[in-house]
């Protein structure tokens, strides 16, 4: 419980004691574009919550941020920050390969900790991001913003009523024609990374995916990666970093089975042949099925009396950032339950781990003989 928790009874303030009660304190590491774009507006939107101090080893960066906060200290080593600082909540937009480490630290400094997405790069490191929760009795929750668009909680509510009946297969993904984050730079960095659209887009999908089918456990994966956009030029890219390193996969597709049987097929890509971007979750189950595309959404059953294909009036929304830092702030404050706990990142990143190994070994890896995702078989 933060040491700046303020309401014993875990109910919402009113007005009048908002305005009298002292806030979250909140320190940033790494103030880029995922920073300014996503989490900046939603922390600085939340009334329980004030961004004190930001980190970022490229000075300028961390200072423009500082003069649009105001009164907000600057740092260049997080170390210094988790040192120095009298906060409550981290908030990570590091380089994915730092958040595992940054994650642990902040953890053991008594911080609540709020990460951007992929949970770590290694099933190895989302395992002691969860061990370290648990020893330091805080939050740690990773972004998963489309589980809080408003498409997907009416799906969730949907099918926990029963109107899917059970379902059993789907198929989810995120295609781009040409979309490489910058080519020589992180992203493209298979050390800093993790890897290339797998990691960075198919967590999205996959997660949101695994959730609506609710959140069952992975036993076996197979994936192929293919990479032969990188080192090529591409008509209109324009973000190419200086060195042109680039070491991951620019396509990927998997196959996964779970616990209860049902099964799951990915595919995502930063550049394709194509006809066009596309966000995709499709699912089937003994009642009907749902497909989410673009900005498409229907409802597929074949009950008595209702059409085959309906399109309910849900909006779009945003992306559910906004929506994921206040829950995420909620659940600090003790006003309502996590909707994701440490051990669905791990199932995550054990099953990106899994399709990548089952890339390069070309076989299927199961998860059923080993926690770590280290195959024994």
């Amino acid at each position: 419980m933060s040491r700046l928790y303020y309401e014993e009874t875990g109910s919402d303030l009113t007005m009048t004691e908002q305005l009298t009660v002292k806030p979250l304190r909140v320190g940033v590491v790494s103030t880029g574009g995922i920073f300014r774009g996503a989490h900046m507006p939603a922390f600085v939107a939340n009334p329980y919550t004030e961004i004190v101090a930001v980190c970022d080893p490229h000075k300028p960066s961390a200072c423009e941020v500082a003069d649009e906060l105001g009164q907000v200290r600057v740092y260049t080593e997080w170390q210094e920050m988790l040192e120095r600082e009298d906060l409550d909540i981290i908030d990570i937009c590091s380089p994915n390969y730092l958040h595992a480490t940054v994650a642990i630290a902040a953890l053991e400094h008594d911080f609540h900790v709020f990460c951007e997405k992929p949970d770590a790069i290694s099933p190895e490191e989302a395992i002691k991001m969860q061990e370290a929760a648990e020893r330091s009795g805080k939050v740690l929750m990773v972004m998963r913003n489309n589980r809080f668009r408003p498409r997907s909680r009416f799906l969730k509510q949907w099918i926990n009523d029963g109107g899917a009946g059970e379902l059993y297969t789907g198929r989810c993904g995120w295609l781009r024609r040409k979309g490489i984050p910058g080519k020589g730079g992180w992203f493209t960095t298979k050390s800093m990374s993790g890897g290339g659209p797998l990691i960075d887009l198919g967590v999205h999908m996959i997660d949101l995916a695994v959730w609506l089918m609710g959140n069952p456990k992975p036993v076996s994966v197979t994936g192929a990666t293919y990479s032969h956009f990188g080192q090529a030029h591409i008509k209109g890219e324009t973000r190419v970093v200086e060195g042109n390193t680039y070491d991951v996969e620019d396509l990927a597709t998997g196959f996964i089975r779970f616990d209860n049987g049902a099964t799951l097929q990915v595919e995502v890509s930063w550049a394709s042949h194509i006809e066009q971007d596309e966000l995709f979750v499709e699912m089937r189950g003994t009642k009907a099925g749902f497909s989410l595309k673009n900005e498409e959404f229907k409802l597929f059953t074949d009950m008595a009396g209702e059409p085959l294909n309906q399109m309910p009036q849900v909006p779009m929304g945003g992306w559910g950032h906004q929506e994921n830092v206040n829950h995420f702030v909620d659940v600090v404050r003790g006003v309502v339950e996590p909707d994701f706990t440490p051990d669905q990142g791990i199932d995550m990143i054990r099953i990106l781990d899994a399709m990548y190994r089952s890339a390069k070994e070309g076989r299927e890896i199961r998860l059923d003989v080993d926690t770590l995702g280290a195959d024994l078989a």
